[in-house]
């Protein structure tokens, strides 16, 4: 890679960490509704649905955007375009504490949403720094920065208590510091090698429309539909879980958002690892880890608090069964931590088999995968209104897992298949092969 001649460690670093540290303040801006939005729902006196709808309404504008920002980013480098959108989103933070109805406010959140599309300008900034044999640990600490999911479950209600209960001024914070990340960002950082050695030898960037080229590929879906829940399903829980937490168990909004905190935790810290056990083991290798547990983990967390009545010899037997929390809480965690290998390795097939097109399959791959924690959340409130079971929510994962898995194998079958006929043809036994010799010559 010609380009990376010139480039330090020093600058890999600064890159590196700029990027994931703005990315950190973009996710806790991106699932402040996890937490305000409570204090929306009472206020508005929302229903679970409506709820969920508010919830999910910023992911919508950080996924749908993921796409052309992705883009962008290939053709007019990251240090441009990142504090943008930092800029921009700051200003929608801030607006939102102008709303005094449910539509203004989904109009509103439409806006905040922009800071999930910080991901897709992170991941193209990033790789170009990096060789192939390193993108998959420098995108996995970059992923790192999910964090900021944990950070607003873990410190927006410390902050809403500290500022007397106004979620307005704790939108009013997080508006200060995401305006303050984005002159930083762009103090800090350089323009990548790529466009700094197109830009030297005076060539222009691909269309727009030649940047979607490897979107026809149906490699790129699939690759987007096991994001839909490696991310999009960790997004909804971060979102979902305090509510979760408040109506099964009962527990109070600081501790709700807690225990919100301790899943999303992991699901961010460990995307390092992720991406350090994809360069050595394989992606594919981290998917099936992924997969296989999750699903088991998601089907323990589906049943429902059950009660039983056996008829016992000397009379009926009453009994119940239910999930204690703090077994719960550690499948949450296990979950997270899976969840967080799952997402590095997804984004490590990307610059491996598109190397020119990051930006845009990046962005598709994130577009889709965002687009999981805009429609779970709906999803989730629906099932509970309908159903009225608090653990259908992990129901509808155990299938989105199942599906997951099932394409995910049935591909690779197909591939290797297609790669070595020889060892998937049919093998005849030696004594069958004397056999039919024999016969033919008896004939």
């Amino acid at each position: 890679m010609e380009h990376l001649e010139s480039v330090s460690a020093r600058d890999q670093r600064i890159a590196l960490t700029a990027s994931t540290l703005a990315f950190t303040v973009c996710f806790a801006v991106w699932t402040i509704f996890s937490i305000i939005g409570l204090k929306i729902k009472a206020e508005l006196g929302l229903n679970d649905t409506q709820f969920g709808i508010l919830v999910a309404t910023p992911i919508l504008t950080g996924s749908v955007s993921r796409i052309f920002l992705g883009i962008w980013t290939d053709q007019f480098g990251g240090r441009v375009v990142y504090p943008l959108l930092m800029l921009v989103t700051a200003g929608a933070v801030f607006l939102l504490t102008f709303a005094s109805t449910y539509y203004v406010y989904l109009l509103a959140a439409l806006g905040v949403g922009l800071a999930g599309g910080s991901f897709a300008v992170g991941v193209a900034y990033v790789s170009k720094w990096y060789p192939k044999e390193q993108q998959g640990t420098a995108l996995g600490i970059f992923g790192v920065g999910n964090v900021g999911a944990a950070i607003t479950n873990f410190g927006a209600p410390l902050l809403l208590v500290a500022l007397g209960g106004r979620w307005q001024s704790v939108a009013l914070v997080y508006a200060a510091i995401m305006a303050a990340s984005a002159v930083l960002l762009f103090l800090f950082t350089k323009d990548d090698p790529v466009r700094r050695a197109r830009r030297e030898k005076g060539l222009k960037h691909q269309s727009f429309v030649q940047q979607l080229e490897p979107l026809r590929h149906l490699q790129v879906w699939r690759f987007a539909f096991y994001y839909f829940f490696v991310f999009g399903g960790y997004v909804a829980l971060a979102l979902w879980l305090p509510r979760f937490y408040m109506g099964a168990y009962g527990l109070p909004i600081a501790m709700a958002g807690l225990l919100t905190a301790v899943y999303a935790l992991p699901g961010s810290i460990f995307r390092a690892l992720g991406g350090y056990m994809s360069d050595k083991l394989g992606a594919r290798s981290v998917m099936y880890w992924t997969f296989g547990v999750s699903l088991v983990v998601t089907f323990l967390l589906s049943y429902p608090s059950t009660d039983y009545t056996v008829a016992g010899i000397d009379g009926d037997i009453d009994f119940n069964v239910t999930i204690p929390l703090w077994l719960f809480v550690g499948l949450t965690i296990v979950l997270g931590f899976f969840m967080s290998l799952g997402k590095a390795a997804v984004y490590k097939h990307i610059p491996v088999y598109y190397p020119d097109h990051v930006g845009s399959v990046g962005g598709m791959v994130g577009l889709i995968g965002g687009l999981g924690g805009f429609f779970l959340p709906i999803a989730f409130g629906i099932m509970n209104d309908l159903i009225g079971v608090w653990t259908s929510c992990f129901m509808l994962l155990t299938l989105l897992i199942a599906i997951n898995l099932i394409w995910m194998h049935v591909a690779i079958q197909l591939s290797e298949r297609a790669k070595y006929p020889e060892q998937f043809g049919p093998k005849d036994l030696p004594e069958l092969q004397d056999l039919h010799g024999k016969l033919q010559q008896g004939t």
